[in-house]
């Protein structure tokens, strides 16, 4: 298996300061202790999913639990959640209140509040409903919100002061341009580091697009490798989780941010020397403690 691949120096430089993620590094952040249990790995719940879109919700729940992530619970709609309970069997299945804008009853509200991370929009496919729904959850007080897919497309609307501090965001370039208020074009972003930047300022949140990580404060990471074989459906599901996962095992969220993207590039880099172009998400997930063993 070849060496991970670093962050390309051009890209670095194209970046500004922003620190080169390699091996090394990881390795001296390290992770938190496992524990004795799976209480002490972190409590995951992630919230999404449709009847067109069920996969985003499953790939994004094992992934959390793939990089060590303890517990995981699940909130759908109503039409999916037995058909999850079957495929997810490691997960504690939810149904999403029955209207969208309807609040969470009091078990709910405390499975939300009590979880160490929270991921909002896999496999979402309606943003009137993906808006309700994220106003419920930040209602119901979670600790740490990371938002993936339909919830970044309805973040510009919302109010930030709704949303817990712990804000991470896991926008693809034409999510970031509509959390920059270029519509839906990645043309626009003519310098991605800029851009991600300018998010994670505006959001107050660390933001992860593609290679580049950056927390509102200004410091940003440069993560190498992935390649072109991560441009595949349900891809975005799996790193989304990754990351959530890192956030409940309790690891600072600008940190989790770049764990989770370096371990998906890795994952990536893996299964390309392996099979080529052409391997599935799920194989991205089930590829994750590969990596990080790597680093371990």
């Amino acid at each position: 298996m070849p060496e991970p691949t670093e962050p390309d120096p051009a890209r670095t430089e194209e970046a500004g300061r922003a620190t080169a993620v390699t091996p090394d590094l990881l390795r001296g952040w390290g992770l938190p202790d496992p524990g004795e249990d799976k209480k002490s790995r972190g409590d995951v719940v992630v919230i999404g999913g449709s009847r067109r879109t069920p996969g985003g919700v499953i790939l994004a729940g094992e992934a959390a639990l793939r990089v060590g992530a303890g517990r995981l619970g699940v909130f759908v709609p109503r039409s999916i959640d037995a058909h999850l309970g079957a495929v997810l069997p490691e997960a504690a299945i939810n149904a999403l209140p029955e209207q969208a804008s309807d609040p969470f009853e009091d078990p709910a509200r405390e499975t939300i509040a009590r979880a160490d991370a929270v991921l909002v929009g896999p496999g979402f496919d309606d943003a009137e409903e993906t808006r309700d729904t994220l106003e419920a959850v930040a209602d119901a007080g979670p600790r740490a919100l990371v938002l993936d897919a339909y919830a970044l497309g309805v973040l510009p609307g919302l109010d930030r002061t709704l949303l817990p501090d712990r804000l991470l965001l896991t926008p693809n370039r034409e999510e970031l341009a509509i959390l920059l208020d270029e519509g839906s074009d990645p043309d626009a972003l003519t310098d991605l580091a800029a851009a991600v930047g300018e998010a994670a300022r505006r959001y107050r949140a660390v933001v992860t697009c593609y290679d580049v990580v950056s927390g509102p404060d200004g410091e940003s990471w440069l993560v190498g490798g992935g390649g072109p074989g991560l441009a595949t459906s349900g891809s975005g599901d799996v790193l989304a989780g990754a990351i959530a996962g890192f956030v409940a095992r309790g690891t600072a969220l600008s940190r989790a941010a770049v764990w989770g993207s370096w371990a998906h590039a890795r994952a990536g880099e893996r299964l390309t020397e392996r099979l080529g172009l052409g391997f599935l998400a799920r194989e991205l997930a089930a590829e994750l403690p590969f990596a990080l063993r790597e680093v371990g």
